[in-house]
């Protein structure tokens, strides 16, 4: 558990430590007023989704669900039966951090990929395309890749190209975890159109809550006739929201002058300002590109509990004594520079 460190400082454990942006408060005070129709049947709702189709284009169908589990595990479930499998990285959320939640609601097989930086590679899936036709073994189905990555790197569009295409030439999908996909597209200077739809992604997990919103998440079908029975998942699966404009709401103010952009993008810029503080110091090391809202570091093993001692983060590899500290949307250049005092002073000892 972390310790009980300074309940209003700002932490570098996770963007979903930070609290909701002021236009997204603004935004759920402003549906908050008289009734509507419960389950998403309300003008809130329908509003939010025009909103999406702003940004991806006609003929989409979206979903929202109250979290990031909720959507990716109904995400695959709209796309598998139960003989099938998902090729995945091993360190996807899907496979590391769901508590089996993926394999248990959708019945299938989860196989874990070697990664590459944190990306899936076409030559991975190559690798664990067999057993086609073969009824002793798990049948491919989905190709599920995280944007950006669990360790802060960015797919570039050409590699989600060539896994789109290895997926629509083998009849299986490709469903993007965009948990984080708003700091990817800020960091590739790409819309949310040209970082998803527009490189063959088939289902989208849209997240919200890691750039500014209180919560909820979308699922965003590019093949509408993917998600006819999805309304059924959904409700079967407790992801359907009974008050549901507010978190429609929440979506439409996060797509409305580029909320989106602008959050992702200073996250981005004060990971990089974390990361330009900390290569400063002797004995810390950044592991992976700085790509996203993400610095993971090594640093020496003795260091990380008297950093605890001011700042609650994750060791995100123990063995190795590699950590990860995450920025949000109202990360500071002052609590930047605050926490590479400390980490200064840990690392010297």
């Amino acid at each position: 558990m972390p310790p009980q460190l300074n309940k209003l400082a700002r932490n570098f454990a996770s963007d979903n430590n930070a609290g909701v942006h002021a236009e997204i408060i603004e935004a759920i005070a402003h549906v908050n007023q008289g009734h509507v129709v419960a389950y998403g049947d309300d003008p809130y709702t329908r509003s939010a989704i025009k909103k999406f189709e702003e940004h991806f284009g006609p003929d989409i169908a979206v979903f929202f669900t109250f979290n990031g589990t909720g959507a990716n595990v109904l995400s695959l479930q709209a796309l598998t039966r139960s003989f099938q499998s998902v090729l995945c990285s091993a360190y996807a959320h899907i496979y590391s951090d769901e508590c089996g939640a993926p394999e248990k609601h959708t019945g299938c097989k989860l196989i874990p990929l070697p990664h590459q930086d944190g990306k899936v590679t076409l030559d991975s899936v190559l690798h664990a395309y067999h057993g086609i036709g073969d009824e002793h073994h798990s049948q491919p189905r989905v190709i599920s890749i995280t944007q950006s990555t669990e360790m802060g790197t960015v797919y570039q569009p050409e590699e989600i190209q060539a896994l789109a295409r290895f997926a629509d030439e083998h009849e299986m999908f490709l469903h993007m975890d965009g948990a984080r996909i708003a700091n990817a597209a800020a960091s590739l200077g790409q819309t949310l159109r040209e970082a998803t739809r527009d490189l063959g992604v088939d289902v989208l997990s849209f997240g919200g809550t890691k750039n500014g919103i209180m919560g909820g998440e979308a699922v965003v079908f590019f093949r509408p006739e993917r998600s006819h029975d999805f309304a059924y998942l959904r409700k079967q699966g407790m992801q359907l929201a009974s008050k549901m404009r507010f978190i429609a709401a929440q979506f439409e103010a996060l797509l409305t002058n580029d909320l989106w952009r602008r959050s992702a993008e200073h996250a981005n810029r004060m990971a990089r300002q974390l990361e330009k503080e900390i290569s400063r110091i002797p004995g810390v090391r950044v592991v992976w590109k700085v790509e996203a809202n993400g610095v993971f570091a090594q640093i020496p093993r003795h260091s990380i509990e008297k950093i605890k001692q001011q700042y609650f983060f994750y060791t995100w590899m123990e063995e190795e004594s590699i950590v990860r500290w995450m920025c949000s949307f109202d990360t500071t250049e002052d609590d930047i520079r605050k926490f590479a005092e400390v980490v200064a002073k840990a690392v010297k000892g």
